[in-house]
This record gives C-alpha cells, structure tokens and sequence, in this order.
C-alpha cells in the first residue's frame, strides 16, 4: 500500500512580504491564523513541550503568557533614534539614512504593519458573525430606549427616525464590508482613520470608540440589576452586578470563540423573541386579546390619530435620532471581528448584507407594530414620568405592549429577554473596548501594556481594563443612580455618529487612493453595494444628525432631570441638558486637537496612502470570481434577489 503523503506543516502567519523586495509591504497573503506559531526552522522549548505530558496547571498558567514567535520586531520600520528603534549589534554598521524626527513623531508605516500583524486568533466563524450582524447589539436601545423614542416624537417620528438612521448605516456598513474584507487588520475602522485621515483623527476615534463601549459596560450592568428587580426589588443589586460583571468576563477569557460561541446563543433567544413579539403585537392590533378594561376589538391606527401620529413636531423627530443611532450601535463590531475571523472574504460579505434584514425585521417591523398598540401618551413611557431610570425594562413599550393584553406570563418572559440582550451588549462591550485598546496600543496611542496579547490570542491586559471601568456599575444602589446613568449615556451618546461618519470617509479617501494608484474594483474581494456614492450619503446624514442634535441639545423639549418644558426650566437645567446630549463633541475635539499639536500630524494625501500593508491577497481571486458568476447565472431569478439581499 502507498504510504499517505504528510501535510506540509502551515505556515501561515500573514507575513508573506517581510523582507520583501519591489517596496512590498507587511501583511500579505494567507487569511489563515496564526494556528502554528512555528513554521520552519528550530522548534522553540515552549512549543516542544506541548507533545509532552504537562500537568494541566502548568499548561493552564502557560496560556497566559505571550507568545514570542507572534511578536513582531519592528527593526528596520521605525526612524532612526525612536524610541523603539533597535540599536544595531555591530557599531561598524552604517547608519540608517532616515532622519531623526525627535521624540514627537508618529511613524505610519509602522503603525500600519503593527495592526497587520497582530496575534489575535483568528477563530471566529461565518455563523458568529451572522449572529453578531443580526441580533449582535439588540439591547436595551431597542428594547427600553425606544420608549423615550415613542413619547419625544410619536410612531410617525418613531419610524421615520429609525428608517433614517437605518439608511445611513446601511451605507456605512456596506463601506466598512469593502475595507474590512481588503484589510481585516486589528482595530478596524480606528485603524482606518489612522491610515486614510490622519493619525490624530485616528487617535481620536480609536479612544472615542474605545470610551463609548468602556462607558457602555457599566451602563449595561446597571440595567441588568435593575430588570431583576421586575420579579424582587427588595434585593442588594450589587450582588448582580457582581454576578453579570464576572459572567461577561470569564466569557471574554474563553478568547474570540468564546464571544463568539455567546454571541451567538443570545442572538439566538433575540431573534426568537422579536419575532414572536412581532407575531403577537399583530395579534393584539386586530383585537385577539382583550384590554385591561375589558374591550375587545380592531386597534388599528386610533393611536396615531388620537393622541396623533406626530408629538412635539419636527423637533420631536429630530430629538429621536440620537436614541435610534444608540439603538443601532454594535453593528459595526462585523468590521471590527475581521482580525479574527478565518475566512474574512467568504464570512463577512455575507454578514454585512444581514444588515438589511436586521433594519426591516428587528426596528421597522416591531417598532411599526409597537407604535400602533402603545400611545405616545402612555404614563409608563419613559420622559412621561417625573422619576424614571433610563436603564429600566419596566418601561419598555414591549412590555407595556404584552401587559396591555391583560397576559399573565408574557411580561416576565419579554423582561428575561431584555435581560439576556443587556448581557449580550455587555459582553459585545467588553470585546469593542478591548480590542479597540490593544489596537490603540499597537499603534503607540494607548498605554503598551495594553498591546499584550497571550497564547490564546486574548489581550489581557485590554480585558481587565475594561472589568475595571464595569466596577462603576456597583453605583447603582445609590440615589443618584439615574445621574450616573445620564452622564454615562451623554458619553457614548453620540460617539457612533462619529464612528460611522468616518468609515463613510474612510472609503471615499481609499477609493480615490486605488483610482490615482490605477488600481481596478475588480481586485478587490468585496466591493460596496451602494459604492461612493453610498458613502457620500452616509456621511452626510451623519453630518446633519449631529447638526439635528446640537439644535435639540441646545434648545431641549424636556430636561433629563424633570418634566418642565423648556420654556419655565432653569438656565442651570438647559446647560447640564446640553452637556448631556452634546458631551461626546467636546471630548472628541480635544482628543484630536491635543494629539494633533503634540505630534505635528499631517493629513494622509491619497498618493501617500499606505494601500499595501495588511491587505489580504487571494491568488485566485479571478478565478473564485469567475465561478462564483458561473454559478449564479443558472439560478432562478429569486434566488438571484435572495443572493443578493443575503
């Protein structure tokens, strides 16, 4: 018999240009993992070990330490005299020719082979990322905010609001798609900005990313102690708090797949639960439950004719577009997970166009339906009550929905679902803000110690950073809970807004970089379905909601602390209500600004773009192409439009 060939030993640690000649740059080739960590040459003694017996505390403790063959040595990248220039070994070398640039430089190019390179694992699945583009950040932003929504501008405002908002990210998302699939680098969209802005822009949006889902953790966990309190509000919360915070931690420690694995098991209970909602809330419209009053009958549009379709007009529609963009926030961790995805050209395509569905079933659909069977009047909607929490699930109009059919059960069904959706954005928060952390330090804008990633591919030290900005959620025994709820929110408020207003520019300064370069669309594994002309409308709706916001901000319709009009509240209660909703532009501005000056940064020209490095070459892109026409071109015209959608 003919003995099988042994597999070669994979070598695919996504370095295939270093040392390359031509001015090739790093990053290239293989989407693999880094699953062998050596490829060819001497074994390292920690590698050896593991075809040896070794006790299970050991290997446990090994895990956590780094891994010296996934470190990337930086000789030859930085200037000379930086900081992390490697000192020559021989003195009698020639100096490199680059110049000295001083203490206050920021090298680009060895920022961008830093994120190409890093040693995140790369296991997430294209299962995981459907699940985190569909369900993936469905929390209290649509399950509770969406109330205060509902009182501010009415159902008109409600779906009108949201559609908006779902129209810009579409756009954005498809933006985001075309780069991540060209450069699934560490940091994402932060990363981006860095390499296509400008590297202070970058700084600004990696911590002001970073801050959003740092402030979205503790906030998250607050909420969750609070919907226990649906079923005993007599018990200490900061036992549950204790509780989530420790649950959405171990499951960070079981690395990307552990997220993922989580992530999709909440998308999972999420998607069921909108859609059985969606079912029910049909139900109740055409009167198959009876009201608390005993009324039984076709509900139909008599709420958006009395109290009325609109409220507070077109400033109530405006005041809407912040909380939907909230509600919204957590799609973009698609683009974020491509470093740690196996098989970013296959995975994300086809997570990125869920976007559409995760738009129309999951806010048009419920948000319509929740529209028609909960006035805007209601007095448990959240901004129609003197004393509310902004976290708190007995407000949702899901709920007052269910409890408006006289249900019994149903109630604390949907209060258990909001409770695993708050979990899941807590987890998504810990894995955002990590990651996006590490990625900072990659690029020398963040703390290093925070760039250590182990073994496993865990950035430890990212992750306990973040454990410990969850541990302001142990103020949610204190009276002023809803003060540290509010300044919490007014952080991460608008910081999405942002996010997604620089992809959309992000990609219109790419796309003009690969034309002047002659480059054509079709080397590109993905390209953006709405193209430029997507990511000039996304960026100009991410323009005029923060114009909306700053007129609302500004001249508010409710404080956040009462319910007295505009009119009759004190100067005091209009400038804290500004700060509130307009915190986040201020924070950004002075991270850019401060960086800007201590660096001297330029804005990145589109000749100068770093078009290269970390990019992900497919050998047989033509090919795969070719076939996957051929393919398409025998189906039937719906599967065509399914294809496409999805």
């Amino acid at each position: 018999m003919k003995p099988k060939k042994r597999d070669s030993m994979p070598s695919d640690i996504e370095m295939a240009a270093y040392g390359s000649r031509g001015g090739d740059s790093f990053g290239q080739g293989s989407s693999w993992s880094f699953r062998e960590p050596f490829a060819v040459g001497r074994v390292p003694t920690w590698a050896r070990a593991r075809h040896r017996q070794e006790p299970r505390l050991r290997t446990f403790l090994d895990s956590f330490k780094r891994d010296p063959v996934r470190r990337i040595s930086t000789h030859g990248i930085y200037a000379q005299s930086h900081p992390d220039q490697y000192q020559a070994a021989d003195s009698s070398d020639e100096p490199p020719t680059e110049q000295n640039h001083g203490s206050h430089y920021f090298d680009l190019h060895a920022a961008n082979v830093r994120t190409a390179n890093t040693g995140l694992a790369r296991e997430l699945k294209g299962r995981h990322l459907q699940m985190i583009a569909i369900g993936g950040s469905v929390g209290s932003g649509l399950f509770v905010a969406s109330g205060k929504c509902l009182y501010l501008g009415g159902p008109a405002s409600l779906i009108i609001a949201y559609g908006f908002v779902g129209v810009m990210l579409w756009c954005t998302i498809q933006a985001l798609g075309e780069l991540a699939v060209a450069f699934p680098v560490a940091g994402s969209f932060s990363s981006y900005s860095t390499r296509f802005l400008d590297p202070a822009w970058g700084f600004a949006m990696g911590w002001n990313y970073a801050l959003q889902w740092l402030t979205v953790l503790p906030l998250e966990l607050i909420a969750a102690s609070i919907t226990i309190g649906y079923w005993n509000d007599q018990l200490n919360k900061a036992i549950f708090i204790t509780i989530f915070l420790a649950t959405v931690i171990i499951i960070n420690l079981f690395g990307v797949k552990g997220y993922g694995e989580a992530e999709f098991v909440f998308s999972i209970v999420k998607i069921a639960a909108v859609t059985g909602f969606i079912i029910l809330a049909a139900v109740i419209n055409i009167g198959g439950f009876d009201d608390p009053q005993g009324n039984t009958g076709y509900i139909g549009g008599r709420y958006w004719t009395n109290p009325g379709a609109f409220h507070h007009g077109f400033k109530g529609l405006c005041s809407v577009f912040v909380s939907a963009a909230f509600a919204f926030t957590g799609t973009e961790l698609v683009g974020l997970a491509a470093a740690e995805t196996a098989n970013p050209r296959k995975s994300l395509p086809t997570a990125i166009k869920q976007v559409f569905w995760r738009i129309t079933l999951f806010y048009i659909v419920s948000l319509t339906l929740v529209g028609l069977i909960v006035p805007y009047n209601h007095e448990r909607l959240l901004g129609n009550i003197q004393h509310y929490s902004v976290s708190d699930a007995s407000y949702s109009p899901f709920v007052i929905a269910i409890e408006s059919a006289s249900i019994q059960v149903l109630p604390g069904i949907m209060n258990a679902v909001i409770l695993i959706a708050v979990l899941s954005v807590g987890n998504s928060a810990v894995f955002g803000s990590s990651r996006t952390l590490a990625a900072l330090a990659d690029q020398r804008q963040a703390p290093q110690i925070l760039a250590y990633v182990d073994r496993k591919g865990r950035p430890l030290f990212a992750i306990l950073f973040a454990a410990l900005v969850g541990l302001i959620g142990y103020l949610a025994d204190l009276k002023f809970q809803s003060d540290v709820l509010n300044w919490l929110l007014a952080v991460s408020g608008l910081s999405s807004i942002f996010t997604w207003g620089s992809i959309c520019l992000c990609h219109i300064r790419f796309r003009r970089a690969w034309a002047r370069r002659g480059r054509s669309l079709t080397q590109l594994s993905f390209t953006a379905q709405a193209g430029i002309t997507g990511s000039y409308v996304g960026l100009f709706l991410n323009v005029f909601v923060l114009i909306a916001q700053f007129w609302i901000a500004a001249f508010p319709i409710v404080t956040f602390t009462d319910n007295q009009s505009a009119a009759t509240a004190s100067p005091s209660k209009v400038a804290q209500s500004f700060f509130l909703q307009y915190l986040c532009v201020p924070i950004v501005v002075a991270f850019y600004l401060v960086y800007k000056l201590w660096f001297r940064t330029k804005i990145v020209r589109s000749d100068e773009m770093d078009l290269d490095t970390g990019r992900r070459r497919d050998v047989n892109l033509p090919v795969l192409v070719m076939r996957e026409k051929e393919e398409v071109e025998g189906w039937p015209g719906w599967k065509r439009v399914y294809r496409f959608f999805c």
